[in-house]
């Protein structure tokens, strides 16, 4: 047993040697850079990178802060118009709703503001008014695809132009080494890299608030339309005056 174990102590020794001697043949081994070398490497593509990430990052801030239940929704605007409407103060309803930058206040506002001509046009006033900001929400989000889709445009566009370089540099050289190309490669595709990991952070952070905002704008609609049928829809009308 010792023996066996010694075979395999010297074996692992041995092996450990030629890759010494291997990595050492040259006289100076094989240097891991740091991640700021290989930024630096990166050229002018990099700080665009970078820069597009910043911007990225911003809007996702932005967008985590307004675009969630309470400021799109308006609990508290909906519960003073349903009241409002249910005081027949169709006016007032209409002049608090119109009031309100939220969706919900531009959706309730363009639903009232053609109850005129009855509960089914205040409906059709909802739906439209609805599609209409709805648009607005996703165009305001687009910017998040666009930067998702900017990034790997930028990284390649890095790689194209670092390998244009290198190839220059090359070019120059009397008797180049593999060595002399994988350098300028790998730094080139340092910016690929960068570019990728934009493309997956921004683009899965626009489906995220694609599908969320989505939700919330779904779920608002349905509060209207119920805050209509209840106050504004022909069988509601009757039960007010009879109730009158």
């Amino acid at each position: 047993m010792r023996s066996r174990k010694g075979r395999i102590l010297a074996t692992v020794v041995m092996l450990g040697s030629f890759a010494g001697a291997a990595c050492a043949a040259d006289g100076t081994g094989v240097t891991q850079k740091s991640l700021w070398d290989l930024f630096r490497a990166t050229g002018v593509v990099g700080i665009l990178l970078v820069l597009t990430s910043m911007v990225g990052t911003a809007l996702l801030i932005q967008y985590l802060v307004n675009l969630n239940a309470a400021k799109i929704g308006n609990p508290a605007l909906l519960s003073e118009v349903d009241a409002l409407l249910g005081e027949n103060d169709v006016d007032g309803a209409y002049t608090l709703a119109q009031a309100d930058p939220s969706y919900a206040g531009r959706v309730i506002a363009g639903a009232i503001g053609r109850s005129g001509g009855g509960y089914e046009e205040a409906m059709r006033g909802m739906e439209e008014t609805a599609a209409l900001q709805s648009f607005k929400l996703n165009a305001k989000l687009s910017y998040l695809s666009l930067v998702g889709n900017i990034g790997p445009l930028l990284g390649l566009l890095g790689t194209v132009t670092g390998m244009i370089a290198s190839f220059q540099v090359i070019e120059t050289l009397k008797a180049p080494t593999p060595g002399d190309l994988a350098k300028g490669v790998y730094e080139s595709l340092v910016n690929t890299t960068m570019g990728l990991f934009i493309s997956i952070v921004f683009l899965s952070a626009y489906f995220f608030m694609k599908n969320k905002v989505q939700d919330i704008t779904l779920r608002v609609n349905n509060s209207i339309g119920e805050i209509l049928s209840r106050n504004l829809s022909p069988e509601a009308q009757k039960e007010g005056g009879a109730a009158r």
